[in-house]
C-alpha cells in the first residue's frame, strides 16, 4: 500500500492568515489595546512575510509513504558540514529570506534592540525551520533536506536586516516614520 499526494500551501496558509486576522482584532478588543492604522499595517505585513517564508521553506509537501516512498534514509539528508558543501545561490537566497525578519524585530518588540538579541532570535527561528523540515521529512517522506549552511545563512540574514534597520534609523525622517509603526 502506498500513500502519495501533495499538500499545497494555500490549504494551510490562507486559513492560518484568516485566523491571525480574527485573533488580532479580538486581542485588540479584549485587551483594550488600540492599535493605530500603521501598527495594523505592520502586523498584517509581518503575517504576510511569515506566510511567504513558510511557503518557501515547507511547501509543497509531497507525501510519499509506503511502497513508493523515498528510499534515502532521513539521516542521510542532514548536512552537518558547514561551508564545504556550500551552494552560493541557495546561501544568498537564505540570507535574503531572513533580512526582513531583522528589520521587523525592533519594530515589533523593543527588547530586540541589540544585534546580539536579533542574532539569537534569527538563529532560533532558523533552527526551528530546519528541525521542522527534518520532522516533516521523517514523518511524511518529503524530499527536503536539513542543512547547517541554511542555519548560518538565515542567521546572517537576520543580523544583516537588523543592521540595515539600525543604519536607516540614523535618518531623522525615517526614524519618525518608523516610530509610527512601532508597537
Amino acid at each position: 500500500m502506498s500513500i502519495q499526494f501533495t499538500i499545497e500551501s494555500y490549504f494551510i496558509l490562507i486559513p492560518l492568515f484568516l485566523i491571525f486576522l480574527v485573533a488580532l482584532f479580538e486581542i485588540s478588543k479584549f485587551k483594550k489595546r488600540k492599535f493605530t492604522g500603521m501598527q495594523y499595517i505592520l502586523l498584517i505585513s509581518f503575517c504576510i512575510y511569515t506566510s511567504a517564508v513558510i511557503h518557501l521553506v515547507f511547501f509543497p509537501i509531497d507525501i510519499n509513504i509506503g511502497l513508493y516512498a523515498n528510499q534515502t534514509p532521513w539521516y542521510k539528508t542532514i548536512n552537518f558540514i558547514p561551508l564545504l558543501t556550500l551552494d552560493i545561490k541557495t546561501f544568498v537566497l537564505n540570507v535574503l529570506m531572513l533580512v526582513p525578519l531583522g528589520i521587523y524585530l525592533p519594530l515589533l518588540n523593543p527588547k530586540y534592540g541589540t544585534v546580539t538579541k536579533a542574532a539569537k532570535l534569527a538563529l532560533v527561528v532558523s533552527l526551528s525551520l530546519e528541525v521542522l523540515q527534518l520532522v516533516i521529512r521523517i514523518t511524511l517522506g518529503n524530499g527536503r533536506s536539513t542543512d547547517i549552511n541554511d542555519l548560518l545563512a538565515n542567521t546572517l540574514g537576520g543580523v544583516l536586516g537588523f543592521l540595515i534597520y539600525r543604519m536607516l534609523m540614523r535618518s531623522a525622517a525615517i526614524r519618525r516614520l518608523a516610530d509610527r509603526f512601532k508597537l
